[in-house]
């Protein structure tokens, strides 16, 4: 009733709908609710650690620990919006044709700029999920998350007015798309390793420039370089940078076609992973990813400081890019391990938005996965902010959330 009446019942073309944990059990009484009361023409959302959401008097929170429910209306004059639901236990092969992909997807590409997912807990195959969506829709950026698990005998997903399992997802086109932001996090320590050898996700050589060793040699003398500070860090939060080639190189062809030598030089960009074991016996190291000889990789560290300025910055760059079609909104997925835990108070995130964007209505949740593009392609993240701002190029009327 709270939500309801602050909102109102004028129509909406999307309701964004983020539910806490707390309301588990009773996710599949809250569609029929809520569709006494609003009027929406699409509905998306899920559950979540906790949710994101911006009061009526214009004040954005996170709200962690405790229960909560966030719901969004916008209108999108001249958007092109389609809801989709995809069964995970059935994907396409990912060798085959990507017509079958936008066959099973239902969306069409032409009208596709931007894709919001939203995952199952339980949803087979993530990644396999992905990388197929980025070959059927190479053009669309992707943004979203995977929703938290539950003991309930349901899925933790919103879509029209089932809750369901699997993913869901809302293809958006027309004047309209999501600018994404990819925020890891992690800052890096030490020089950049060349990967020699590999099996799978085990790390067994790294090189730099002609020295070889173990990836825990190379790890120790990196440590013996740091700080008092950051070895007392480095005991719960080390992760390692895997490089991803595809944005140098296309960063470099951007530079050589538009004259601009500074940018045939791009900042490096590593995709963050964890770290999840360590063979004493030979010094080699697991990570939460596959890698291979030639790959580039480096040790990182998660601090709140290192997560604020990074953060900051790839929203300034994202403002500074777009200044002439400033965001109508913008949706955040951020892991379950950022918020008060990582910034030491509420709001770590949604503040730092809204220091480059003062106004800016937010939407979102805390999740078990982040969805967001890096490197050219789209991954999934973890202890990670993915943000989607939702811009309008050409306003084609008045635009209102």
């Amino acid at each position: 009733r709270e939500v309801t009446g602050s909102l109102g019942p004028a129509q909406a073309d999307l309701a964004l709908i983020f539910v806490s944990s707390h309301f588990a059990s009773d996710l599949t009484r809250l569609l029929p609710l809520l569709k006494q009361r609003l009027n929406a023409r699409h509905w998306i959302g899920c559950l979540g650690g906790g949710v994101v959401g911006t009061t009526t008097s214009g004040d954005a929170h996170e709200v962690e620990r405790t229960a909560a429910l966030s719901i969004s209306l916008l209108n999108l004059p001249g958007a092109e919006l389609t809801s989709f639901r995809l069964d995970s236990s059935q994907l396409p092969d990912l060798d085959g044709s990507a017509q079958h992909w936008l066959d099973w997807v239902g969306v069409d590409p032409a009208g596709s700029r931007s894709l919001m997912l939203l995952l199952d807990p339980t949803c087979d195959a993530i990644n396999d999920l992905i990388s197929g969506l980025d070959y059927a829709y190479p053009d669309a950026a992707k943004v979203g998350g995977v929703a938290v698990p539950h003991n309930a005998d349901h899925g933790s997903l919103l879509l029209g007015d089932q809750v369901v399992t699997g993913a869901v997802g809302l293809s958006i086109g027309g004047s309209w798309c999501l600018d994404p932001v990819v925020a890891q996090g992690c800052r890096p320590i030490g020089p950049v390793f060349a990967i020699e050898q590999a099996q799978r996700n085990v790390l067994l050589e790294l090189s730099e420039g002609d020295r070889r060793a173990s990836p825990v040699a190379c790890l120790q003398r990196v440590l013996a370089d740091l700080s008092a500070e950051d070895r007392e860090l480095v005991q719960h939060s080390l992760f390692l940078g895997v490089e991803r080639q595809k944005l140098t190189a296309d960063a470099a062809l951007a530079g050589l076609r538009s004259g601009d030598a500074s940018a045939g030089s791009p900042e490096r960009a590593f995709l963050v992973r964890n770290l999840i074991g360590v063979d004493p016996r030979n010094g080699a190291v697991a990570v939460a990813d596959r890698v291979r000889a030639g790959q580039n990789v480096q040790f990182q560290l998660r601090e709140a400081q290192a997560s604020r300025q990074e953060a900051r910055q790839l929203l300034q760059n994202s403002h500074m890019q777009h200044q002439d079609s400033a965001p109508l909104a913008g949706l955040l997925f951020a892991c379950m391990g950022r918020g008060s835990g990582l910034f030491g108070g509420p709001d770590g995130d949604v503040s730092i938005a809204r220091e480059v964007f003062p106004t800016l209505p937010v939407a979102g949740s805390f999740c078990n996965g982040e969805i967001g593009p890096l490197g050219g392609a789209t991954h999934l993240h973890g202890y990670t902010a993915c943000w989607g701002l939702l811009r309008c190029d050409a306003p084609t009327g008045d635009a209102s959330a």
